[in-house]
């Protein structure tokens, strides 16, 4: 049954992006809008299949910048909610900086990056880290204030040790809150990778993006945008994909 609504879903959404491809297509036509402001669906497939190679070069450098930054920003907001959580005053002391960090613009901050670090892949990632780091420790550290008290003190009573307690009891009741951190930082790892590759970069799909638009190459930017959507989609059911295999349960409830 939900097998069938998924894919009711799918094909509802095919022929809504199908209809809108080709409302867009006659409507630019008939206006007669220049390609340069505004492509038609057409040129802008054809630019996917002429551009697919010089696209997969610059994708692969995208991708891995953002993983890598991705994966970091994961294992820092693990480390860090570990060590946070058992202090609360500690948690106190921090929680407002990290409030303050995602209200300061990653445009303003790139540029400093990329001078203390130069234009190599190194600034790229860390603006990963930095954009995908807090979303994740902040839902993170919301899971593990959302524990029953009374299972913590039934294990407490039972001789569980601390380890035990953390890996058995609080880590497993905070994975749902922790996912839905991963699943947000996953739609900007993508994003955060190409603000850094638009500031300076020798290769990598901002890059590319920059030369586009320097060229008034309308197509070819649009065809790059759908690259990064299409990434960052992929990205997100990898995750999804993950999460379920991690929590049986939560298919069950679902």
């Amino acid at each position: 049954m939900k097998k069938s609504v998924n894919t009711e879903k799918n094909n509802l959404f095919l022929i809504s992006l199908l209809i809108l491809i080709i409302g867009c297509e006659i409507i630019i036509r008939i206006l007669k809008i220049p390609r340069y402001i505004l492509p038609t669906p057409t040129s802008i497939i054809l630019a996917l299949y002429n551009q697919k190679e010089i696209l997969l070069k610059h994708s692969l450098v995208t991708l891995f910048e953002a993983l890598t930054g991705f994966f970091l920003s994961i294992v820092f907001a693990l480390i860090i909610g570990g060590i946070v959580y058992p202090f609360k005053k500690i948690k106190k002391m921090l929680y407002p900086y990290l409030l303050i960090s995602q209200t300061i613009p990653l445009i303003a901050i790139a540029p400093i990056i990329l001078i203390w670090f130069g234009f190599g892949i190194m600034p790229k990632i860390l603006i990963v880290i930095l954009i995908c780091t807090f979303p994740i420790l902040l839902n993170f550290l919301g899971g593990l204030e959302e524990i029953d008290q009374d299972i913590l003190d039934l294990f407490q009573v039972m001789g569980a040790s601390k380890k035990y307690i953390f890996f058995k009891v609080i880590l497993p009741s905070s994975l749902p809150n922790f996912f839905s951190g991963i699943k947000i930082s996953a739609t900007y790892s993508i994003m955060g990778a190409v603000i850094g590759e638009w500031l300076g970069a020798k290769s990598g799909l901002g890059i590319y993006m920059t030369r586009a638009i320097s060229s008034f190459k309308t197509d070819y930017l649009f065809a790059s945008i759908i690259v990064v959507v299409v990434l960052s989609l992929g990205i997100f059911k990898v995750i999804e994909y993950v999460e379920k295999s991690v929590m049986p349960w939560k298919k069950v409830k679902n």
